[in-house]
This record gives structure tokens, sequence and C-alpha cells, in this order.
């Protein structure tokens, strides 16, 4: 265990926070194709072959191994599930630039877990200042959320709030259980499974059916399947394992910068004049949080 982030950790969570900004993106894109429920199964489905393959072919994950480590699985396996069929389900009422600054809430309650659950990794004062001034960039990139036009909207970003706070959970769940010590590729296979079984009990339970395919669905579906569920997952539980799990989860602070962006050239929403002063303050919350 690293106490601050190298070099190296911080090159890869800006890929990782470039990667799930345009996840949004993508998952507004896809959804006249595939409604939330079904993006969640075949991403899960998809996401899990491949990593099985790689464990296959590599012989890594140990995942027949009796590490005592099945209870946790499931249970953060559950709060992965829920916390994604939460923001699928929000996004279709609430626009993406909308629903990054509820979801990129999940630094914040790692912080306040970590008090009880990790006193390894509780922040001093000025982390805590570095981490609201990370927030407050954010706030000020996208615009504080105006009251909702619909009660669909405020609904869609009250289940995205949530889906921030069960990431959270699901981060604190790793770093203070079994998990912490076994295989990321594991630990992946743990919460794709049950996202899986979550995302077919949906599609049944809602009825959903595919719409007529384009483009631009298809390729955001294989986007969000093999580069987001199955290669940058196994990135940041491989971070996990060696870097303070509030100090990873601030970093995710840049995410909705590069959502806002995406949205913007994608999708047409607005884009608020005020980044390049956000962006100095998403940094320099950064940089505080992350001093020796």
């Amino acid at each position: 265990m690293r106490r601050s982030l190298d070099t190296l950790a911080i090159c890869t969570v800006l890929v990782l926070c470039a990667s799930w900004g345009l996840q949004q993106v993508t998952v507004k894109l896809a959804l006249p194709t595939f409604p939330p429920m079904t993006q969640m199964t075949i991403r899960s489905v998809g996401a899990g072959a491949m990593v099985l393959v790689w464990c296959m072919f590599t012989g890594r994950g140990k995942l027949l191994a009796r590490d005592g480590s099945l209870f946790w699985g499931l249970f953060a396996g559950s709060l992965f599930a829920i916390e994604f069929m939460m923001i699928y389900t929000g996004l279709q009422w609430t626009e993406a630039s909308r629903g990054t600054v509820f979801m990129y809430t999940a630094p914040f309650f790692v912080a306040l877990g970590a008090m009880w659950l990790l006193p390894e990794e509780r922040l001093t004062p000025i982390q805590w200042v570095g981490l609201l001034l990370s927030f407050l960039g954010v706030v000020l990139a996208l615009g504080m959320p105006s009251l909702a036009r619909s009660p669909l909207a405020f609904s869609g970003d009250l289940l995205i709030l949530m889906g921030g706070a069960l990431w959270g959970a699901t981060t604190l769940a790793i770093k203070a259980s079994p998990l912490r010590a076994i295989s990321p590729e594991k630990v992946l296979l743990y919460q794709l499974g049950m996202g899986a079984v979550a995302g077919v009990i949906g599609m049944l339970v809602l009825g959903e059916r595919l719409g007529a395919p384009t483009t631009a669905a298809v390729w955001a579906m294989i986007y969000q399947t093999v580069w987001v569920a199955g290669i940058t997952f196994l990135l940041w539980f491989k971070l996990l394992a060696i870097y303070p799990a509030s100090r990873l989860q601030a970093g995710t602070s840049l995410s909705p910068l590069f959502g806002v962006l995406g949205a913007f050239v994608i999708l047409g929403e607005p884009l608020s004049i005020s980044l390049v002063l956000a962006a100095l303050l998403v940094v320099s919350g950064v940089i505080l949080v992350n001093r020796r």
C-alpha cells in the first residue's frame, strides 16, 4: 500500500476519468435501441466473458481458490448491480451532463465511510479542503442543478445521486473486506455476475424490447462493454489494491469534465463558459488531496 499517487497512478486515473466521463454519453446514445436493463445485461455478460477468457489464457485470477471471498463478493456485486440499475434508469430522464454531478458525489461517501471503516486512510483537514475544491469545480463546470422541469427529471437526478452513493459504498466494501487481497479479475467477475443477474431480472420484469438498431447505438454498447466494463474496471480494482481509496476516488472528480465535453460534442448539450476555471479548481483539489 502506497500513501500517495505516483505518476503512473495519476496518468491511469486520467485515462479512467476520460473513459468513465464518456460512459454517460454512450448510455444516452444507446437508449433508443437498447433499454436500460438490456444495456446493463449486455454489458455485464459481454465484459464477464472477456474477463473469463483473459483468466483462462493467462492463468490469472485464481477464480476457484477458496479464499473466503464469496460472501463479500456477492455483497459488493449486489451494491454494484443496484448502482448501475439506478444510473441506467436515471439517465433515461435527465441529461448526461446533469447526471454526472450527482454520480460523482461518490468521493464524499468514500471519505465519510473511511472515517469508520478505513482509519488508516482518513483525510487531513487540508485534504478535505482539496476534496471540497474538486467538487466545487465540478459543480461550477456543470452549473448548479436547476429545479427539475418534470417529476421524471427529478427522479432521474435522485436515482443517479443514489447510484453515486452506492459507488462509494462498493469501493469501501472492497477496501474493508477480504476482497482487497484477492485478484482484481475475481472481484470484477463478482460484480459483473451480479450485474448480469439483476439486468436479466429487470428486463423480464419491465418487459423491455429492442428498438431500431443504429450504428451509433451499437458502437456505444461496444465501448461500454469492451473498454469500460471489460478493461477499465480491472485497472480500477488493481489501483484500489495499491493506493488509498479516498484519494483515488477524489481523482475521479475529473470524470464529469470529460462527460460535459463529450455531451457537448456528441449530444449537443450546453457547454459551461466557466469550464476552464472549474478545471483549475478540480486540479488544485486533487493536488491537495494527494499531498504527502
